[in-house]
């Protein structure tokens, strides 16, 4: 079987580990916690495993040039005033969610088209803090306080969840992985968090 011509990937994303997905006959763009991924293609998807993490997906819904996000926020540190922390932590999230933004406006979207869809976020492990809680809340007060348009959500729960995400129609598809001993998912996102730990308190963030 000869497979269809992968989609380029835009400049800045050759990174990304790309595949061809024999169930689903599609090109697709795997992202890392940490990454996001944007696109033009009409035959390309996105996917993602959030455990704790959240996913903003977002597209121009009248261009179909959109992307997605896996983001956390870090945690509380030790040492760190609640007033520090809750500064890092929203420069932190903002950060995420505009570059993602910034980048499909850059490709040809426009802001006023973005549609927002979102989801993760789930309390995976009954003893951790609710890290998922936090990211959600996050992403709820950055889409209220940018106006952007929040079409749907998947969010919480105690589940992880496999995301694929349709930027040329919109279309998001959520599985909730019932088998929640998921260690790989579980060391990624704690690796993660350890590095998050590790970003400087002030000044230029830089983290993708």
């Amino acid at each position: 079987m000869t497979l269809p011509r992968q989609p380029l990937a835009l400049a800045h994303f050759e990174h990304v580990n790309r595949y061809w997905d024999k169930v689903h006959h599609t090109w697709v763009a795997k992202i890392l916690p940490g990454e996001y991924y944007v696109t033009k293609s009409k035959s390309e998807v996105i996917a993602t495993t959030l455990g704790s993490c959240v996913s903003a997906c977002i597209r121009d819904k009248e261009l179909g040039i959109g992307g997605m996000n896996h983001f956390m926020l870090p945690q509380r540190g030790e040492f760190n005033t609640v007033g520090h922390w809750a500064d890092f932590a929203t420069r932190y999230g903002s950060y995420a969610m505009e570059h993602l933004i910034n980048d499909i406006l850059k490709h040809g979207g426009s802001r006023e088209n973005l549609e927002v869809k979102l989801t993760g976020g789930g309390k995976i492990m009954a003893k951790m803090t609710d890290i998922g809680t936090r990211n959600i809340q996050f992403a709820h007060d950055y889409i209220d306080t940018e106006q952007l348009e929040l079409v749907i959500q998947d969010v919480g729960d105690i589940y992880p969840r496999k995301v694929m995400y349709y930027p040329s129609t919109g279309r998001l598809r959520v599985k909730k992985l019932k088998v929640q001993h998921n260690d790989m998912l579980m060391k990624r996102e704690q690796a993660y968090q350890n590095e998050l730990g590790l970003q400087p308190d002030s000044g230029e963030v830089e983290l993708f």
